[in-house]
């Protein structure tokens, strides 16, 4: 029997909870209109249900925090127990062994993985994925000694006004262009397809900015493929030739991977589907599967820029650190570890990919659409 159809969406409790919403939440945060917003209740797997009974399919996977599926089984009981034990510690004075476990896994996974151990990585560890990038920022003026930040148009990297700076995307900041420090130079972010003369082009654009702005620059901030801009995935030379130019000019790399990483586009992070290694990863949204934590992660050397602390960090909040995320967010890293992802994803690629070719073939056809972009499991589909 095939399932009934939902014809009213919202349905009356989400209609009723929205209004309310719109009573007492800021009119600026949550769309609310004739169809928005249908109301979460529940959620397993790749299923959610909302608070009238209805049930979808996440193609979202949440903003891509949950990519092991909704409430995973393993996460939920590490979150269970740790509840029972210790959900606040004092980050910065008083921490916990889960935040020190955390740190060093986070080392392995990246810069021990990408250099077979002979490099390794320190993290700070912050609430949100803005955070985590205005960590990085900060850690790129502290090694350089340089404010500057070179970006893309379409970046999105949060909206704390650190992160908001190197962000790419003009309609966040029109409202505080006044209040905005001035950090951000953009260039255009390339898309794959386009030819050897284009890669020409853009390296003379960014050898000609980088010499202009040689004494202000110290830092290159960006998505290996691009997320809130339409998930567009950039050319094969884009990486590798960011990488080289800031090596030639001492900048440093900073790649947000806060969208694109563990595994989300089938490899364990974005830039390894080119074999680029950043001087700084931000890190996030899938890292614990649903407890707001992320993470900036640099190499050591990079990261040793910043002072010993003389009992008063000069990087640090309430909430670094926190045990049930960073329990959460172990249990989330073993259960990826354990799991052969990849071919998971592949698998999976491919028959996303095989279901919408055929429902384009529906005539007449149930869906028009131009472009199908992304790689992995992080896909766009360009409705017409």
């Amino acid at each position: 029997m095939l399932p009934q159809l939902v014809t009213e969406i919202p349905g009356p409790r989400s209609r009723e909870l929205a209004a309310e919403l719109r009573r007492y939440e800021s009119r600026n945060v949550t769309y609310v209109s004739e169809h928005f917003p249908v109301f979460w209740e529940r959620a397993a797997g790749a299923n959610v249900w909302d608070v009238d009974g209805n049930r979808y399919l996440d193609l979202t996977a949440a903003f891509a925090v949950a990519g092991l599926g909704h409430t995973q089984e393993a996460i939920r009981a590490a979150a269970t127990d740790q509840l029972g034990q210790l959900f606040h510690g004092m980050g910065d004075v008083h921490p916990t062994e889960l935040k020190v476990r955390l740190c060093r896994e986070l080392s392995r996974w990246t810069y021990e993985a990408w250099s077979d151990g002979k490099e390794s990585g320190k993290t700070i560890l912050t609430n949100s994925g803005s955070e985590a990038v205005e960590a990085a920022l900060k850690t790129a003026f502290m090694a350089t000694g340089k404010p500057g930040v070179l970006g893309f148009a379409g970046a999105y990297h949060g909206l704390g006004y650190g992160s908001l700076a190197a962000s790419g995307i003009p309609y966040f900041h029109r409202p505080f262009h006044g209040q905005l420090p001035h950090l951000g130079t953009w260039l255009p972010f390339p898309r794959a397809g386009q030819d050897d003369e284009r890669e020409k082009a853009f390296a003379t654009q960014l050898e000609a900015l980088l010499k202009k702005e040689s004494s202000s620059l110290g830092a290159i901030i960006v998505e290996p493929i691009q997320g809130r801009a339409g998930d567009v995935v950039p050319p094969d030379w884009f990486l590798p030739l960011l990488r080289k130019a800031a090596n030639q000019h001492g900048l440093l790399l900073i790649f947000d991977e806060i969208y694109t990483g563990f595994y989300r586009t089938g490899k364990r992070f974005a830039a390894d589907h080119w074999d680029v290694v950043p001087d700084l990863i931000c890190l996030g949204k899938a890292l614990t599967g649903g407890f707001p934590l992320a993470a900036a992660v640099g190499k050591t050397k990079v990261m040793d820029a910043w002072p010993e602390s003389p009992g008063e960090a000069l990087h640090t909040s309430t909430f670094l650190g926190n045990p049930l995320g960073c329990r959460m967010a172990l249990a989330s890293l073993a259960e990826m570890e354990r799991l052969d992802l990849p071919d998971i994803i592949a698998h999976a690629s491919r028959t996303l990919a095989l279901a919408l070719q055929e429902l384009g073939e529906i005539k007449p056809p149930a869906i028009r659409w131009g472009e199908l972009r992304g790689r992995g499991l992080m896909r766009g589909l360009e409705l017409l």
